[in-house]
């Protein structure tokens, strides 16, 4: 892999526990509500990447209407989970559930699955499975279901985008739709809205520099990484995440949360390396 594609993709790496870390520490350490999180973050990340876009190589943005319904499903459910998730624990639903979702939509698209590729799809499900089961360690239900749709809809927006020919111009365009919905969303939820100065600063950071300089980073390395590569190093992305959480915000690393993600993350690479033998 040459230098320039390893370094960009650890940074982009870096920019996705980034967005965990900085979500949890604006909803729990100051006083802004997930709503107001959300558009600040996406309205950030538009204004960013256009800014971005201009200064490159002038031209019009692109994505498209079912690409920024898929990001802002993803940046709602991620905000309103993140309101009582740990930064790690938050970090591996999601991933789990791009990586599950994504296996799903190839299956439903023909691919097949070896017995061990099968079997490490069974193992990630039962690891996902068991941080939801009753304990006094599991997380607030609709919490970790908000964060695992956050990750099917991150999965669907990942799958939108494959191929795109200009990828800063197609992650311009999606926060440029995916912005006014999250604003008629804090309009529906004005009621609850607290735009706090120092979360609003978290969700700046987050949309501009994590988001979206972060997933223009992204996108514009996956033409140099196969596919299985993509998913490998994006299960990097919730121990990044549980370490950063650990150290910043001095959340606890349970056993039963190091036990799911090793049968999750785990479960996700029998299933990458039984595709990798099968194109070999």
């Amino acid at each position: 892999m040459p230098a320039r594609i390893l370094l960009l993709t650890c940074l982009a790496m870096l920019a996705f526990a980034g967005n965990s870390l900085l979500a949890r520490l604006a909803l729990r350490e100051t006083g802004i509500d997930a709503a107001s999180f959300t558009s600040v973050r996406l309205l950030a990340g538009a204004v960013t990447l256009c800014l971005l876009l201009w200064l490159q190589r002038p031209r019009r943005p692109g994505g498209s209407y079912p690409g920024a319904l898929a990001l802002f499903a993803y940046a709602a459910f991620f905000s309103f989970a993140y309101l009582q998730l740990d930064t790690g624990l938050g970090a591996l639903l999601l991933f789990g559930a791009v990586q599950l979702s994504m296996l799903l939509h190839g299956l439903w698209r023909g691919e097949r699955l070896t017995r061990q590729g099968t079997g490490g799809m069974l193992l990630a499900l039962a690891g996902l499975v068991a941080l939801l089961l009753p304990g006094g360690t599991a997380p607030p239900v609709m919490a970790a279901l908000m964060m695992v749709l956050a990750g099917v809809a991150w999965g669907a927006y990942s799958v939108l985008g494959q191929g795109a020919a200009d990828p800063l111009a197609a992650t311009a365009g999606n926060f440029l739709r995916a912005a006014p919905m999250a604003l008629a969303l804090s309009l529906l939820l004005v009621g609850r809205a607290n735009p706090d100065l120092e979360g609003v600063g978290y969700a700046v950071l987050s949309g501009a520099l994590t988001s979206g300089v972060g997933y223009a980073v992204w996108y514009s390395v996956l033409g140099g990484l196969t596919s299985m590569q993509a998913a490998t190093v994006q299960l990097s992305v919730p121990v990044l995440a549980a370490l950063a959480g650990a150290l910043v915000l001095a959340e606890p690393l349970t056993p039963r949360l190091l036990l799911s993600a090793v049968a999750v993350l785990g479960g996700v690479a029998l299933v990458l390396a039984a595709k990798r033998a099968q194109s070999l």
